[in-house]
């Protein structure tokens, strides 16, 4: 156990983030699939992708009250103190912690004592290993999004279309903020994951930012000292709806998924934090090869992003910090034309239950040495910076990029033709920051005499003294 490493709210002062102790750069993981379930994390298809169809299968499967008994024990298994505890360990300093409304409220508008105590002791958690925690509103009353992603019962964005869901989104964040107005470890409120995307971007702009400065008025009665974050629409890509500023103390947030990691992805946020003089933070990105991860978080920190990797943990995975292994026959889970005998379910489930624990799970160390910089890494040449300036792979790479280049959703490795290579001429440098100064390397290129190889205290450095084509660069611990 540690007290916190750092002290005092999180607040914003211009464009950055600081505390009491100055300027604070975010580098946190998000809680995924705990208190709000969603499909891809459990291995089920586009017909079991949202909470209440997995909660139907599971009790389907099982009947009501074991189905009962199992999220239970799910909520008290899938995350404990001890993830925390790894997850400092690790090197995170925060937690981003996706809230679905319906644990916390009945369909009445009343609060459930237990679903709040789960986040309390969440808080708690944070606070004993020296973490913070964003409060992220992912599931709101009638869902802000109309997919699958947010618990809603109708597929439609109900949030925006019945002022009844809208009063209860005002009364959870007016609970919360009573709840933790004076809590240091809590980092700041989320209002709103990812609302209004795809067509509904369009519709209900204007309600977003109603509702927006609703749910700061009523914040800013409780509590005035907490950071209140804001998301953009179409999964949180599109910042239209955040022009103006909500308040005197906020930070816009945006999430990058499956697109090129250089500056040509995040210049439209990096214009509006200048425009607004507003701190700005990359609250969901991941799902790609270690690679990638690498190339977009080194990108976010030399412009002054905090950034979270989404998720922490799920099943046989090789782009979450943790991969728990899917039980024998959990197919038979997972298929939803599968029938298991009632009993054969439950012994299904209750190996998932055990597998999901953080000692049972793998850790998936490439993941972190791409998040933090630590040899070891296989880096393609094209996420090295050259020259010292930013310059969009497009240009910096000699060949166009394949198609899917930045959809390798599961993880799974650059095929050949996917390091396309970086000419260097004579003179040129191309640079790859890292945390340390690596054991060893080694560089694919063209001509291994025309490169010389440095150590600058922050990055390797490779200098041409002909001109080559570098292919790609591997270092080790």
């Amino acid at each position: 156990m540690t007290a916190p490493r750092r002290t005092g709210f999180v607040r914003a002062v211009g464009t950055e983030l600081v505390d009491d102790q100055g300027p604070v750069l975010l580098r946190g993981v998000g809680l995924g699939n705990w208190l709000l379930a969603e499909g891809y994390m459990w291995l089920f298809g586009d017909e079991q992708s949202s909470p209440r169809l997995i909660e139907a299968r599971i009790q389907m499967l099982v009947g009501a009250e074991r189905a009962a008994e199992f999220w239970h024990r799910f909520v008290d298994t899938f995350i404990t103190e001890a993830d925390f505890g790894l997850i400092a360990e690790m090197g995170f300093d925060h937690v981003r912690l996706p809230i679905n409304s319906r644990g916390i409220m009945d369909e009445h508008g009343a609060f459930r004592d237990a679903g709040l105590a789960v986040i309390d002791r969440a808080v708690e958690w944070s606070e004993r290993h020296g973490l913070r925690i964003l409060l992220d509103l992912h599931g709101a009353p009638g869902g802000q999004t109309g997919t699958n992603i947010d618990d809603a019962e109708n597929g439609i964005p109900e949030l925006f279309t019945d002022s009844r869901n809208r009063a209860m989104t005002v009364a959870i964040w007016r609970e919360l903020a009573r709840r933790y107005r004076n809590s240091e470890t809590v980092l700041g409120y989320d209002l709103l994951n990812e609302p209004l995307p795809n067509e509904w971007q369009h519709i209900y702009q204007e309600e977003l930012v109603d509702l927006y400065r609703e749910l700061t008025a009523a914040i800013r009665e409780i509590d005035d000292r907490h950071l209140i974050m804001y998301e953009g629409s179409h999964w949180a890509t599109n910042w239209s709806p955040l022009a103006e500023r909500f308040d005197a103390n906020q930070a816009l947030q945006f999430h990058r998924y499956w697109c090129p990691p250089d500056e040509t992805s995040i210049s439209p946020y990096l214009a509006i934090r200048e425009l607004l003089q507003t701190p700005i933070y990359m609250g969901e990105g991941g799902e790609n090869t270690p690679a990638w991860i690498y190339a977009a978080t080194r990108l976010y920190e030399r412009y002054g992003i905090g950034w979270n990797l989404w998720p922490w943990k799920k099943l046989d995975t090789k782009t979450s910090p943790l991969s728990a292994s899917a039980p024998d026959g959990w197919s038979e889970i997972a298929d939803p034309a599968a029938r298991p005998a009632p009993e054969r379910a439950w012994r299904i489930l209750e190996q998932f239950l055990d597998a999901v624990r953080v000692d049972r799970c793998i850790v998936q160390t490439p993941v972190l040495d791409a998040l933090f910089a630590r040899p070891s890494l296989h880096l393609p040449a094209w996420v090295g910076i050259r020259d010292g300036a930013e310059t969009p792979i497009s240009e910096l790479a000699d060949a166009i990029s394949p198609n899917g280049v930045w959809h390798h959703t599961g993880g799974e490795p650059y095929r050949a033709e996917e390091y396309f290579p970086v000419t260097l001429m004579r003179g040129s440098s191309l640079a790859f920051s890292l945390s340390r100064r690596p054991e060893a390397w080694s560089i694919d290129s063209d001509d291994a005499d025309a490169l010389e190889v440095r150590w600058d205290g922050r990055s390797l450095v490779l200098l041409a003294s002909a001109t080559t084509r570098v292919r790609s660069v591997d270092v080790l611990p």
